[in-house]
């Protein structure tokens, strides 16, 4: 379907996908170790065989500053169309197949094939970037409501061993996003390293704390494969068994490394996604509901594209069952200043990062500190710096 046409008033109208023939160009990221064998070949160079992280935080950045940003939304009356084409569905069921396709190969290289250590780090972190980017892909498809998809997120996260995400972003996160509850929320003050440890250790326990009271309410145990945080992790033990199987105990650096390195680049992105925000509470002391102004949003063309418009974040957390193609932007959303690659960057260095976004907190809420999601190990000072009340220290 490459136009959707209604009538309205008596007049045909019609529409069309800009980026509709953009998006297959995600399936680009699990065919970068491929990329990197062949240039690191042609050329005789290491520096190749890193294609996922010079992909990542640098072309990526490039080609967003190229491309620029897309401000467009679908009319309302093509978003049924949209949504239940199939053409964009089967793009994301693609992304599988390519994943392991390449995961396999790695293990294969870095266990057989003449290199250096400098050429395995890097095939391996290219892999890891592979797993890392495909959790974009598992997000995707766990948000929707056909068990096929959902178990589909669950196989593209088993690269990573970040299974429980699944039960834990979709069932934890939305519930608690932008509040100090929440391990996914990153604070403002708080830095990606500071964020990284709690978010990791707070989200395998709120998976299986999710698990373990959605089975106790059927009056049965957590140790049981009908826990989806168990049959998860275990598609992970096998994944990797089979792996050691096939190619011995060598392999087991290149499983860890490039599952590390994989599910880090999850949390830089969920660290930059709800940075600083907070929802207000009203009298009765709860949270307001969760609206496109507590994420952090992205127009950029590239990154969109390849992430399955996960930086138009704001429309996602407002409508989470909404498939990538008709997610919309809103101008009371937060922008973030460039696409997730640069921002990833920026977050690797805190005095950087701070520079760049803490102003930007600060203005989403009229400049009063008292309103933001602040680190509370911090908080004294921070409220101090920028002139709060005492009596809100």
């Amino acid at each position: 379907m490459s136009a959707i046409t209604t009538t309205i008033e008596g007049v045909n109208t019609t529409w069309k996908d800009r980026k509709r023939f953009f998006w297959p160009l995600a399936l680009i990221v699990p065919l970068l170790p491929f990329g990197a064998f062949r240039e690191a070949e042609r050329w005789d160079l290491d520096v190749f065989w890193f294609m996922g992280p010079l992909w990542i935080l640098l072309f990526l950045p490039l080609i967003d500053t190229l491309l620029g940003t897309d401000r467009g939304n679908h009319p309302d009356w093509a978003e049924s169309a949209l949504d239940s084409d199939v053409y964009y569905r089967v793009l994301t069921y693609l992304y599988f197949p390519l994943q392991y396709a390449g995961f396999f190969w790695g293990a294969w290289m870095v266990t057989n094939y003449p290199m250096s250590a400098v050429a395995k780090l890097g095939l391996t972190l290219t892999i890891g970037a592979v797993g890392g980017i495909g959790i974009a892909n598992a997000h995707e498809l766990g948000h929707k409501k056909p068990k096929f998809e959902k178990q589909l997120a669950k196989l593209v996260l088993a690269q990573t061993g970040y299974g429980h995400f699944e039960i834990e972003h979709n069932r934890g996160h939305h519930t608690r996003v932008s509040t100090p509850e929440d391990p996914a929320t990153s604070r403002f003050g708080e830095s990606f390293y500071a964020f990284f440890p709690r978010s990791v250790i707070g989200g395998i326990r709120s998976g299986w704390d999710l698990e373990k009271r959605r089975l106790a309410r059927l009056n049965q145990s957590p140790w049981t494969l009908k826990n989806d945080v168990l049959n998860a992790w275990l598609m992970s033990v096998v994944l990797f068994g089979v792996t050691i199987g096939l190619f011995g105990w060598a392999v087991i650096p290149y499983i860890v490394i490039q599952a590390v390195f994989g599910f880090s680049l999850l949390e830089v992105v969920n660290y930059l996604e709800h940075y600083g925000l907070l929802r207000q509470k009203d009298e009765n002391g709860r949270y307001e509901r969760t609206a496109p102004r507590h994420s952090w949003n992205s127009n950029h063309i590239a990154s969109n594209v390849l992430l399955y418009g996960l930086e138009r974040h704001s429309d996602h957390h407002a409508n989470p069952t909404r498939r990538y193609q008709t997610l919309r932007t809103f101008d009371e959303a937060p922008q973030l200043p460039s696409g997730y690659g640069t921002m990833i960057g920026c977050a690797y260095l805190p005095p950087l990062w701070r520079k760049v976004m803490d102003k930007r907190v600060l203005a989403q809420y009229g400049g009063d500190i008292t309103k933001v999601n602040i680190d509370p190990k911090k908080r004294e000072k921070i409220l101090a710096r920028y002139g709060a009340p005492a009596e809100t220290r």
